[in-house]
């Protein structure tokens, strides 16, 4: 087990960007797949992205051009960078490394 603390939620209006931070309790590891993951109010959680640990990277169709997934080795953290938010992008997001799940981060746009 990974403990996983989500940093860098808020609100923000419709075409503003912000940076979620994932920051984990141990290095990362050849073979881990890490995520994050969003849901939104009354909806299943879902992918947003995901990247492996030889940074192989993958993206919901919704969001792709728009966001960024990255890791820091030596800051054990995986950061989210969002851009062109939008409404429908407003949601509680988790980061994930193998079966581990952070907390949750709120991420509100406003139109």
């Amino acid at each position: 087990q990974v403990r996983l603390v989500e940093s860098g939620g808020g609100l923000v209006q419709a075409g503003g960007s912000l940076r979620l931070s994932c920051e984990a309790s141990r290095s990362i590891f050849s073979g881990d797949v890490m995520g994050w993951y969003r849901q939104a109010p009354g909806k299943q959680r879902e992918l947003v992205a995901s990247i492996s640990s030889g940074g192989i990277t993958n993206y919901a169709d919704s969001v792709k051009g728009r966001f960024t997934i990255s890791t820091d080795n030596a800051k054990n953290t995986m950061d989210l960078q969002m851009n062109s938010l939008k409404p429908e992008d407003t949601g509680v997001y988790y980061c994930k490394i193998r079966f581990s799940w952070g907390q949750g981060t709120q991420v509100t746009v406003s139109s």
